[in-house]
């Protein structure tokens, strides 16, 4: 289950992010997951539930953000989303789409934090 180690790297980078911003609390990680990434999101999830457990992160949700796969299609001249990742070929034309614009993606979008509540 390599989720389990991209979570480490996940968490990791995460707390040193907020270690940065002087390590409020952080209430949840945002990650980018592109349907290329061949990545389970249950298991990302799971993972980071066992992994947070005892970090400054602790009680924090981890958020995943679907990424479309996009590619580039060079009869039509413009991005298109693929509604499969078995067929790489243009929805609208059918012509074979060798570059890809987005859908590996496997990163720390935003972390959530905690606000301090100010009284008047």
């Amino acid at each position: 289950m390599h989720e389990l180690n991209l979570v480490q790297g996940i968490v990791e980078a995460a707390a040193d992010a907020a270690e940065r911003m002087g390590n409020p609390r952080v209430t949840a990680v945002n990650v980018r997951v592109g349907r290329l990434a061949g990545v389970d999101a249950g298991a990302l999830l799971f993972s980071y539930d066992v992994v947070v457990a005892g970090t400054t992160l602790e009680g924090s949700r981890l958020q995943i953000v679907d990424v479309p796969l996009v590619v580039w299609c060079s009869h039509c001249l413009e991005e298109k989303e693929l509604p499969e990742i078995n067929r790489f070929r243009c929805p609208q034309c059918g012509t074979d789409a060798g570059e890809i614009r987005s859908g590996r993606e496997l990163e720390v979008e935003s972390l959530e934090i905690e606000s301090a509540e100010v009284e008047a």
